[in-house]
């Protein structure tokens, strides 16, 4: 009889346990099968002491911070997305602090929302991703975005150590994290502003490099975008309205969408580059490194005086963009000395890209398999 009671208790104790488990599976099925979360960080520039410009009596920082929880709204309904704001109030987050909130998080991408300003009557939407200045006019708009570090931002000088936001010449080597997300930057910049221009039928003031400090502070694919101009006058009221906040926080929003779809499925297709080479040496070698110099939707002929005398200039087109390679070898030391001699030359933001039978690596990634 207690041997009876005892396997009873025993059986009803095992199926108890098993129901449990099962239930626990099922509830908690995210816990042992969940897909991969993409973690989105919204960025409204500016903010609390910072106002940003306030072109015809409106306040960027306002604006900004209204577009982005537009988008946030949008991208939460994704089961698959994690929206995480720099600030969801009128606070100003410093930028080094921005950058932090999304390198902590392993942010798969970070946007930053910004509104324009000018002197003239200028308009238009335009996006950029971190990189060299390309000229004047984006250096100025540099400037304008930076100008918070030396106003409202303390002890300045220790956290962006070696960054003068007001000198032509200030050239911050990108570490190489950045530099291997700036594909993937030049392809969400380019989904955004599509969207803009095509859908919202804004000016296109086109896809651009730059060296503003937020961006320069993640190590993810990171965006800046400039809705338009709020000293024009029909633009500002544009911005400032419901409407048009709505209008423009949607198509930002289904960019992001449309970025992260890609993600899932792979197809981010500057993660990869195909060439054809029936070197023997790259037969016998799995990983190839090369150093890249420039990258341009302008097809330029691969003869030295296009690039400051350097020789054996490989082109390859990725998308819509060209892409510009100094040097090939399969040693590690010797690409570091390519990449002084690129730098030398006037190519200050030129970096290694390594491969791997063909498809783009990362050059830690590349440096352990040897």
């Amino acid at each position: 009889m207690i041997f009876q009671q005892t396997h009873k208790f025993k059986f009803r104790v095992r199926n108890l346990f098993l129901f449990f488990f099962v239930s626990f599976l099922f509830t908690n099925s995210t816990t042992f099968f969940a897909q991969k979360k993409y973690v989105i960080v919204l960025d409204a520039g500016h903010g609390g002491k910072d106002p940003g410009n306030l072109g015809n009596g409106y306040k960027e920082k306002d604006i900004v911070l209204k577009v982005a929880l537009i988008v946030g709204n949008k991208l939460s309904k994704d089961k698959n997305i994690k929206v995480i704001y720099t600030r969801k109030s009128d606070t100003y987050p410093d930028l080094w602090k921005r950058g932090d909130i999304a390198n902590r998080a392993k942010a798969d991408l970070f946007i930053s929302i910004h509104c324009d300003s000018h002197t003239s009557n200028a308009y238009g939407a335009g996006t950029f991703v971190l990189g060299l200045r390309g000229n004047k006019k984006n250096l100025e708009i540099a400037k304008r975005e930076n100008a918070s570090i030396l106003l409202y931002e303390d002890n300045y000088e220790s956290k962006y150590k070696g960054f003068d936001s007001n000198s032509a010449e200030s050239v911050i080597g990108l570490s190489l994290l950045q530099e291997e997300n700036l594909d993937k930057s030049l392809a969400m910049a380019s989904l955004i502003q599509n969207n803009l221009t095509k859908k919202l039928k804004r000016l296109d003031r086109k896809v651009k490099q730059d060296n503003f400090q937020v961006l320069r502070e993640t190590i993810m694919p990171s965006v800046l975008v400039e809705l338009g101009f709020l000293t024009n006058n029909k633009e500002g009221r544009y911005l400032n309205s419901r409407s048009g906040q709505e209008q423009m926080g949607g198509v930002i929003a289904d960019a992001i969408l449309n970025y992260v779809d890609n993600l899932k499925l792979n197809t981010i297709s500057n993660n990869s580059v195909s060439y054809t080479n029936t070197d023997s040496e790259l037969e016998n070698s799995s990983i190839e490194y090369k150093i890249q110099i420039a990258s341009s939707k302008n097809n330029i002929a691969t003869k030295s005086y296009n690039f400051k005398g350097l020789k054996n200039i490989q082109r390859v087109k990725v998308g819509s963009y060209y892409k510009y390679y100094y040097a090939r070898t399969y040693n590690y030391k010797e690409v570091k000395q390519s990449l002084r001699t690129a730098k030398s030359k006037g190519y200050k933001s030129a970096f290694i890209v390594a491969f791997k039978k063909g498809k783009k690596i990362s050059v830690t990634e590349a440096v352990k398999m040897q």
